[in-house]
């Protein structure tokens, strides 16, 4: 039996692809989907069979799971248009290479790290201040990616933000460890490497490591940090996990104890 909810999420998040994407009728013709059955999956009220979800999947590359998710996710999710630039990248012959010799495993390796986390690091921006972004892996297709978002509040007025940086990009499961590269959606100009370890305190689970940024302007000099990651459930972000996200004091009491221990410790 289909599920109303997810024909209505799926022909949102359809319509607002076609959007961005151009004509519905160029998007048939290259998809090779009649125009009037389009229409009913753009409608809502009829779902695509599985081969045609993976057609219009493939043709936006997304994964097909992706396309059912809560419209605001969808939409926050997809901000900054860098699903398009990583589906380039990931599909240049180099980076295939580049790929083909990390991807040793089955292709479900590091699903078990997916899911919403709290990401905690000292700001580069605000001296002193920890920020708090939402951090979000998640498989699409045959790669693990991954996307957050930090937001940086006005130092006057806690209600005001002055800066907002959205990142997306690969997540890499290597020897018991991963690794991370991604781009900065907002303005544009800065890359930034990370490499996490899976850390297990009873009942809560972290990802602890490093993270390096190289920015185009000499206002964002290049950086390394700690990072902090606290798992905090599965699926992608929700405005829940958005309003998380601010800077505190590196003694606010809501950061975990395994968190202010790990970016307080002396190498």
């Amino acid at each position: 039996m289909i599920d109303p909810l997810q024909s209505q999420n799926f022909g949102e998040n359809l319509r607002f692809l076609c959007e961005r994407q151009g004509t519905v009728s160029n998007i048939c013709r290259k998809i090779k989907i009649n125009r009037q059955q389009f229409n009913k999956y753009l409608s809502g009220l009829h779902l695509p069979s599985m081969q045609n979800q993976r057609l219009i999947a493939n043709f936006f590359g997304l994964s097909r799971s992706v396309l059912f998710a809560e419209p605001e996710e969808f939409r926050t999710l997809m901000e900054g248009n860098y699903f398009y630039a990583i589906d380039t990248l990931r599909s240049s012959k180099r980076m295939a290479a580049f790929l083909d010799t990390l991807l040793v495993a089955e292709d479900t390796a590091g699903d078990e790290y997916a899911g919403v986390y709290d990401r905690y690091q000292y700001s580069t921006i605000y001296k002193g201040k920890v920020l708090r972004s939402a951090y979000c892996i998640y498989r699409n297709r045959d790669l693990l990616q991954h996307y957050y978002i930090e937001r940086f509040p006005n130092l006057e007025d806690q209600d005001k933000i002055d800066f907002v940086f959205k990142y997306h990009g690969f997540t890499i499961p290597l020897g018991g460890r991963l690794f991370s590269l991604d781009f900065e959606a907002v303005q544009k100009n800065e890359m930034t490497f990370g490499i996490y370890a899976p850390v297990q305190r009873s009942s809560k689970s972290f990802l602890m490591g490093i993270t390096s940024g190289i920015a185009e302007t000499m206002l964002r000099p290049p950086y390394s940090t700690k990072v902090a990651m606290h798992f905090r459930g599965p699926g992608l972000l929700k405005r829940e996990h958005l309003d998380r996200v601010t800077t505190l004091e590196k003694g606010d009491r809501s950061i975990p104890t395994e968190v202010q221990q790990y970016l307080s410790s002396v190498d």
